[in-house]
């Protein structure tokens, strides 16, 4: 019987296995994926979660792969074009990240397994084991493996959108909203870029961030209406819609696109009640927000860290572990909830400017504040 079977080995079950390793528990991470693999994400990394990269340990071998530093944004509203000024000398980190998937992950999935944890790729979940409303374990194989049932004090899902552990547990969503937005991207090599530029025009946006290999992810996003229509022709349409912002369709000319597109309308918003008996929910698993802000990596790495402290506490029994874990979903949401108001207010289409930016940059800098204040409070 292990302490944690964590379900999903990528953003949210990787760091969640290895904190809770380095903590002294014995800990099972499944995933039906192998590592290096890629998945669907624009992959940006806000310096509240390249903070905790740090914390953890991980941000050196990062960088060493050739993942670029992005100190610059650029802004653009229609004619206006403004760069906000970089974070504070004394913020906790200088500058955000976009790194690729088949980099970040593996880092991640290796230093779970160096803290410890016991790592099943190409494992697939067939069901949750329950005793009532009990989860108790997970059942599953290897591709071509007899199938096997391993039993834990806590199942936690960190395996996305479609959990199966959700799924199987049936939590309360509450604040609920429906897809905004649709968006489609691919990486460029040759395209010239100094930081992270987001553009706005009145019924399309375009996002660009430098990443490794010197390639941009460049991606266009449209109000969810208008999805199918664009699937039509992705490629025409992607091309108009970066027509539209001319300083990217000049840079484009002198581009070559490198991989396919990749693209989606599967963006639901929601938070959900992330624990219950025996289980826990994390990262895009326990609440999801559309990709307008690039809040999906942070905010994993955020409700790790959450998640891991109030486990520990409730299993060392400092805390009884449903009141530690209601302190986990409550900080959660205190953290969470402006941003995602504000995240759902850009992917809907309405007028996006300065204004609204500054609410994001204050809301930023309140999550930021409280990871930091948590920092002070639980040993690393």
């Amino acid at each position: 019987m292990y302490d944690a079977i964590v379900v999903g080995a990528r953003c949210a079950g990787s760091p969640t296995a290895m904190l809770l390793a380095r903590s002294g528990y014995n800990v099972l991470l499944v995933d039906k994926a192998t590592f290096p693999s890629d998945i669907m994400s624009t992959h940006y990394i806000h310096q509240p979660g390249v903070a905790m990269l740090k914390r953890w340990g991980v941000l050196d071998a990062l960088m060493a792969t050739g993942c670029p530093p992005i100190t610059n944004v650029t802004l653009s509203f229609g004619d206006v074009t403004i760069n906000p000024p970089p974070p504070p000398d004394d913020a906790p980190m200088q500058y955000a990240i976009c790194p690729r998937r088949t980099i970040l992950d593996k880092l991640l999935v290796d230093a779970a397994v160096d803290a410890g944890a016991e790592l099943r790729e190409g494992f697939s979940v067939r069901e949750v084991v329950m005793d009532g409303d009990r989860a108790t374990g997970v059942r599953g194989s290897v591709k071509g493996g007899d199938e096997v049932t391993e039993t834990a004090r806590i199942v936690i899902g960190a395996d996305g959108l479609h959990s199966k552990v959700a799924a199987a547990v049936q939590p309360k969503e509450y604040d609920t909203k429906p897809t905004l937005s649709f968006a489609y991207y691919a990486y460029w090599s040759g395209f010239d870029l100094d930081g992270a530029e987001l553009h706005f025009g009145e019924d399309a946006g375009a996002l660009v961030f430098p990443t490794h290999d010197g390639k941009a992810c460049i991606a266009t996003a449209g109000s969810t209406g208008g999805f199918h229509e664009f699937r039509k022709d992705v490629e025409t349409n992607y091309l108009a819609v970066l027509e539209k912002f001319p300083s990217i369709a000049e840079r484009l000319k002198g581009a070559k696109r490198e991989e396919r597109f990749i693209g989606t309308n599967d963006q639901p918003n929601y938070f959900r009640k992330p624990y219950g008996p025996g289980w826990a929910l994390v990262g895009d698993s326990g609440y999801h927000r559309d990709f307008a802000t690039g809040l999906g990596i942070t905010d994993a790495f955020r409700d790790v860290q959450l998640l891991a402290d109030a486990i520990d506490a409730g299993f060392s029994e400092r805390q009884p572990l449903d009141e530690a874990l209601a302190g986990y979903e409550q900080r959660r949401n205190e953290i969470a909830k402006p941003l995602y108001d504000i995240t759902c207010e850009i992917a809907s289409g309405n007028d996006v400017d300065l204004a609204m930016f500054m609410q994001f940059g204050a809301a930023m800098q309140a999550m930021q504040d409280m990871m930091v204040a948590a920092d002070a409070e639980v040993p690393a």
